[in-house]
């Protein structure tokens, strides 16, 4: 009897519970009012505010060098002595190899000797010049004498006799001028000489091959012995001694695409990360093709970065940003607060009760982080940022001012 009891008493315990929790809940949600079903949410809003556009192009390509070149022989030769290898760094006009040409030398040689012979000449021509103009002055002055005479007293002189002093006047006179024209000739021949002489040397100066800008050996392609053939015979395969790069300034070669390049300007500053250094430097537009690749549409563009302490390789990869337009004082919203829909977009207008309108903007300029807003909005106006989908037309919202500069880091 007493089990039986206390079976039904703990029944009617536990119905009790059961029937206080239902009214506990049935009542919590009979009170509940309609304004806290459509409770406000918490969101990122912006403002449209007016600031400079900041419209970057970020570029990579590779360093090359400033000049480059394969530095061959002007005559052909065997390398007698060869000075430098790859990694050597050179100054302008440093000897780098040595060729040994045998034919050269005895050709100057033989130059030497005929300078030596036509100033011989010149002197010979020179002595015979003074004998005829001293043998002129002497039967000049004679013949001279005879025809006073003669015309003192007609009659003393025979005819015959000035006739050869006349005679032996005037050959005198031929061969000082014959003398004056074989000094000249000889002059002449000494001009020629000294001009072989020069071209004779000059081959022979050739034979010291120098460096033409100070610079880095980049390839040697020649040894001590190896056969050289000049690098002026179009009808050999000439093999260069060296190739020589210039270190101590290099240009990186980007492609621009056809949309910037109308905001390209040479002298332009640049900022270039190189990433393998983890270092920027800086550097300037040199230089642009001023033409449009027909494959990719871009141009061929070069930025010229100073690297005297040699820290730059060609060849490295790097970065560089272009700034290519700033259009003052415009009205702008951060991009996550748009949705595209092409010249147009879409933003999440908060108004003053808090309730959100869709609106309908037209775009402008694009910068980094920020869109040029034409029309649609005014300075001050509140958007919406994140998930524009998530909200339509007279949703209740408690807006949350972010600052610009979270809003570009995406700090919602």
């Amino acid at each position: 009897m007493k089990t039986r009891y206390r079976y039904v008493l703990g029944s009617i315990l536990l119905l009790c519970l059961l029937l206080a929790v239902v009214l506990r809940f049935f009542g919590r949600n009979a009170h509940a009012s309609p304004s806290a079903e459509r409770s406000s949410r918490i969101v990122a809003v912006v403002k449209a505010t007016k600031a400079p556009l900041v419209n970057a192009l970020r570029l990579s390509g590779e360093f090359r060098p400033y000049q480059e070149v394969d530095v061959h022989a002007k005559v052909a030769g065997y390398i007698k002595h060869i000075y430098v290898d790859v990694g050597d760094k050179v100054s302008e006009g440093q000897t780098l190899a040595i060729l040994e040409v045998p034919e050269l030398n005895a050709q100057v040689t033989g130059a030497q000797a005929d300078i030596q012979r036509s100033k011989d000449s010149i002197q010979r021509a020179e002595h015979d010049l003074h004998r005829a103009q001293s043998s002129y002055a002497a039967t000049h002055a004679a013949y001279t004498r005879l025809r006073q005479a003669s015309t003192a007293r007609p009659g003393l002189i025979a005819e015959q006799e000035l006739d050869d002093a006349l005679a032996h006047d005037q050959e005198s006179e031929a061969q000082v001028g014959s003398a004056q024209a074989a000094l000249a000739e000889a002059q002449s021949q000494l001009e020629v000489a000294q001009a072989n002489q020069q071209h004779y040397a000059a081959l022979e100066a050739y034979s010291r091959i120098t460096a033409p800008f100070a610079g880095v050996v980049t390839r040697r392609d020649a040894d001590t012995g190896t056969l050289i053939q000049a690098g002026t015979a179009s009808n050999t395969q000439s093999m260069p001694v060296v190739r020589l790069a210039q270190y101590s300034r290099q240009r990186l070669v980007v492609p621009v695409p056809e949309s910037a390049v109308p905001d390209l300007h040479l002298g332009q500053s640049v900022d270039v990360r190189v990433p393998s250094l983890n270092r920027t430097f800086k550097g300037r537009i040199a230089r642009f093709a001023d033409a449009l690749s027909d494959e990719t549409r871009t141009m061929h563009t070069e930025i010229d970065v100073e690297n005297r302490d040699g820290t730059l390789v060609t060849g490295m990869y790097a970065e560089t940003e272009l700034e290519l337009r700033h259009p003052q004082n415009t009205l702008t919203i951060p991009i996550q607060a748009l949705k595209r829909n092409g010249d147009n977009g879409e933003v999440m207008l908060v108004r003053e009760d808090g309730t959100v309108e869709p609106r309908t903007v037209k775009l402008g300029a694009e910068g980094n982080d920020r869109i040029e807003i034409v029309s649609g909005l005014n300075e001050g106006d509140c958007v919406v940022m994140g998930n524009l989908s998530e909200f339509q037309a007279g949703d209740k919202v408690e807006p949350r001012l972010i600052e610009a500069s979270k809003s570009a880091e995406g700090q919602y």
